[in-house]
């Protein structure tokens, strides 16, 4: 048996639906001699009386009833289909773009970000070095410095400190080397700070940052971190106060055409809340136990 043709069956279910032909062609533009023809058609291919034609109009033999039954099942699931496609493409985007350690920030906020009745998406991104941010819609910017060009509505958060982390079981051992964040892939003065001022005692590096908290709390060596990461992760001790010439206010900024958007500014406004929340981890204040090197020295 040939395949029928959905558009046939649509046909078929609007002259059920209808009962004749007049109303099917009201609905389908389709006039009611095509439509005839086509009933009569789709009736050889199936090899099944479908309709039982009267001056009346059409009404369904069982075999009608049967096929309509199967029509009603494939037009819920389209309408499934649709409305699930509909849902997910509907929704806007929020994009939140900044370096390894503060998207792994949002991601482990991504709850106080956004709520399961919230109508928009969210993506955590990294931002590329020198990536131009003038025609970028839909994004928030974490920067380290306030951009300089572009149309873009730019708030000051909160401040970001950065100070050298050792592995705790390490933490008496005054000539430990050092780890570092390869010259290849450094972008920032943190990243850049271990190979300008030690370069000769780096005995391990990476060219993937986001393991570089790992290495050092494996015990390969001390290695600065900022200390919204370095202290809260288990396994770390801060060696002494946070690097002053590092510290930096953190940026957000957003494309000046998205700010009055709902979604961008209901995102905007509960990530600046977030970093007020956390100012004193960003800071370097958050409480900690330390066993500073220096300390050690003079018990």
């Amino acid at each position: 048996m040939s395949e029928v043709d959905w558009s046939d069956l649509q046909l078929f279910f609007h002259v059920a639906t209808e009962g004749g032909l007049a109303g099917a062609a009201s609905i389908t533009g389709t006039s009611a001699p095509t439509i005839g023809r086509r009933m009569l058609a789709m009736e050889r291919t199936m090899g099944r009386t479908l309709f039982i034609r009267s001056q009346q109009g059409y009404r369904l033999a069982p075999d009608g009833i049967v096929l309509f039954e199967h029509v009603q099942t494939i037009r819920r699931t389209t309408a499934d289909i649709t409305r699930w496609h509909g849902d997910a493409f509907a929704l806007p985007i929020v994009s939140i773009a900044g370096d390894i350690w503060l998207t792994g920030f949002v991601a482990d906020n991504t709850g106080e970000l956004r709520g399961v009745e919230d109508s928009f998406r969210l993506c955590c991104k990294r931002l590329p070095p020198g990536d131009d941010l003038t025609y970028r819609h839909g994004m928030i910017f974490l920067l380290h410095a306030a951009p300089k060009t572009g149309n873009l509505a730019v708030r000051k958060s909160v401040d970001v400190a950065y100070a050298v982390y050792q592995a705790a079981g390490r933490a008496f051992e005054a000539d430990l080397p050092w780890v570092s964040i390869g010259t290849e892939v450094a972008i920032s003065e943190p990243e850049k700070w271990v190979f300008r001022h030690h370069e000769n005692q780096i005995h391990t590096w990476t060219n993937a940052p986001d393991i570089l908290a790992r290495l050092i709390a494996g015990g390969a060596g001390r290695g600065v971190l900022p200390t919204f990461v370095g202290d809260t992760m288990p396994g770390l001790v801060r060696e002494g106060d946070p690097i002053e010439a590092l510290t930096h206010p953190l940026w957000l900024a957003v494309n000046d055409d998205d700010r009055h958007r709902p979604e961008m500014r209901l995102a905007l406004d509960r990530l600046v809340a977030l970093f007020k929340r956390h100012e004193d981890r960003f800071a370097g204040r958050l409480a900690m136990e330390r066993t500073p090197l220096r300390a050690a020295a003079r018990s």
